[in-house]
């Protein structure tokens, strides 16, 4: 029998559930038809231990983890000092050669009106590494604005009830 999602294509598509041949039907109902596709590969016996231990310490499955390195590696490729990294709220993309988050770079280029060189001087970073972040935001934006918001929500508060012990520093006083 045909699961029912697959029988509702063939409906909406206008084809005859009786006729078996009929099953390869395509149409513009982009919509209807998975968001993802299923490719196979080979692996070495050690490779294949690598992925199943990386999958356990993600908490996914060897398959999601095999489609989420896949991901990045091609990320990496296409943006100039990008890396990426596990962090507090998981995998996050971060800027080759520093401890900073790409959405940090941008969070902090916002306050200087996304000014590539004052952002840089102000990270003591390269120009470069600024804009390819920036580059890297202006492609991912919606995963760079999720970080952002999860920044934002983060005050001294909600850092206290982590960290009984912080304290505010008041800035020096000017002179």
């Amino acid at each position: 029998m045909m699961p029912a999602r697959h029988s509702r294509i063939r409906e909406l598509r206008g084809v005859d559930p009786n006729n078996l041949f009929d099953y390869n039907v395509y149409g513009d109902d982009a919509e209807l038809m998975p968001k993802t596709s299923i490719i196979s590969s080979r692996l070495e016996p050690d490779q294949e231990k690598r992925l199943a231990r990386k999958a356990r310490q993600l908490g996914r499955s060897p398959s999601e983890t095999g489609a989420l390195l896949i991901e990045e590696g091609l990320r990496r490729d296409e943006f100039a000092f990008v890396d990426f990294r596990e962090s507090p709220v998981g995998r996050q993309a971060y800027i080759q050669g520093s401890t900073l988050a790409v959405w940090e770079v941008l969070w902090i280029a916002r306050g200087y009106r996304n000014s590539v060189e004052k952002t840089a001087a102000h990270l003591r970073m390269s120009p470069l590494k600024v804009r390819a972040a920036l580059n890297y935001a202006e492609a991912f934006p919606d995963e760079i604005e999720e970080a952002i918001k999860d920044h934002d929500v983060c005050d001294f508060t909600s850092l206290l009830r982590m960290l009984p012990q912080a304290e505010i520093f008041p800035p020096p006083r000017e002179k």
